[in-house]
């Protein structure tokens, strides 16, 4: 499948509409595309779409709009936004959409989605997509709390940064840099360092219940993106933290989601050190990470279960923390330690579908037991499995 990085909130210096209104000014029927000075249209004052270094000064302190003639996304120059209120300009991106529909693709991940701030917006673009491609997959990027956008009427899912910050709460534990992590705003005062399984488990669950289960399955879950520091960086480069956390992500609820390079341990900070090119010498590939990662969604093809199943929490205690999912008659429990220290932990299995004696199907293998209705397993330090049970 193909989904497209739709950008309907801004353009850039080079699109066509934008240059006609810096070369004609007031003369140019495309005023009413973006959001100009009307000084700067009626020519008494000069463009400054390239601006000086005084000008980007003074843009931090006065805005774009007065220093250099036009309204930039987060006041930036080289991305004028858009005036979605106008209807020709709404059409356009519609039929944008529409275009790429027709010539095949999958779906829309939806730039900066909040900021336009116009619920009729998505909602007719979504009509106009999905009247194309019925199963069209539509997610937008939103950092919070969704409800407004997932309603089943605009979004069928968000970029799940909620999610990103649990797991890395829990997963990276003490090895989580909350100096950088807390520079990322949509994570900022999100994520915390050493959260425990209890409360890990806590919000886990708040997440599956904050909206609809159709929106749960399809929530568009990562650890990271092109526009936060790599997962592994945020650690300090500790590898069993984003082992842990890929191996939640595709035991979990809703669609995992892999930023380029995770796979083989890219790291990088801050923009744009997290969107470096791929280094395609294998030489600097981390092997033993990939072959991990390949073993990962072998896993949850291979098992409808992981895909389609229930969740349910099983158990939460210190850095323990254990979930099932259940599917027809197929239940598989995915279990962790993040802890420095190897741990037993004993839950009933009275409440979930238990057909055979336990298997390790994904991780080392270890001792367990049953005794009293109740399984009972041994967790090395800083590892997780999977049983099918």
């Amino acid at each position: 499948r193909i989904i497209l990085d739709g950008v309907f909130n801004h353009a850039s210096r080079g699109f066509w509409q934008f240059h006609h209104v810096l070369e004609n000014g007031i003369n140019s029927p495309y005023i009413d595309w973006f959001h100009f000075d009307p000084e700067r249209l009626n020519g008494t004052r000069r463009w400054g779409a390239y601006p000086s270094q005084e000008e980007e000064q003074a843009i931090k302190n006065e805005g774009s709009l007065k220093v250099i003639g036009y309204l930039g996304w987060w006041d930036l120059p080289a991305l004028p936004k858009f005036n979605t209120d106008n209807p020709a300009v709404r059409e356009f991106l519609f039929r944008v959409a529409e275009h790429w529909m027709k010539a095949g693709i999958d779906g829309w991940r939806l730039d900066v989605a909040s900021e336009i701030d116009d619920d009729s917006f998505w909602q007719e673009l979504r009509n106009r997509v999905r009247f194309i491609n019925p199963e069209a997959y539509m997610v937008g990027e939103i950092w919070h709390e969704a409800e407004r956008w997932l309603q089943g009427d605009q979004f069928d899912a968000v970029m799940n940064y909620l999610f990103t910050s649990a797991v890395m709460s829990f997963c990276g534990g003490k090895h989580v840099d909350i100096n950088m992590v807390n520079q990322v705003g949509g994570l900022k005062d999100r994520v915390q360092s050493e959260m425990d399984a209890p409360k890990f488990a806590d919000e886990i669950d708040r997440l599956t219940n904050l909206y609809h289960p159709d929106i749960t399955y399809s929530q568009l879950n990562l650890l990271d993106s092109h526009d936060m520091p790599r997962f592994l960086t945020c650690v300090n480069d500790d590898l069993p933290s984003l082992k842990l956390a890929m191996l939640f992500m595709f035991t979990f609820l809703g669609a995992p989601c892999l930023f380029y390079g995770d796979e083989i341990g890219i790291t990088g900070a801050h923009d744009p050190a997290c969107r470096k090119g791929f280094p395609w010498d294998e030489s600097a590939w981390n092997m033993e990470l990939l072959s991990y990662t390949k073993e990962l969604i072998a896993l949850r093809r291979d098992n409808p279960v992981l895909r389609h199943g229930s969740y349910k929490r099983l158990f939460s205690e210190g850095h323990a923390f254990a979930f099932a999912r259940e599917f027809e008659d197929i239940c598989m429990i995915t279990l962790f330690n993040v802890g420095d220290k190897s741990n037993t932990i004993t839950f009933p299995f009275d409440n979930i579908i238990f057909k055979n004696h336990p298997t390790i199907i994904f991780g080392s293998d270890t001792k367990f037991w049953m005794d009293n209705n109740h399984l009972n397993i041994e967790l090395p330090a800083r590892v997780g499995l999977v049983l099918r049970v």
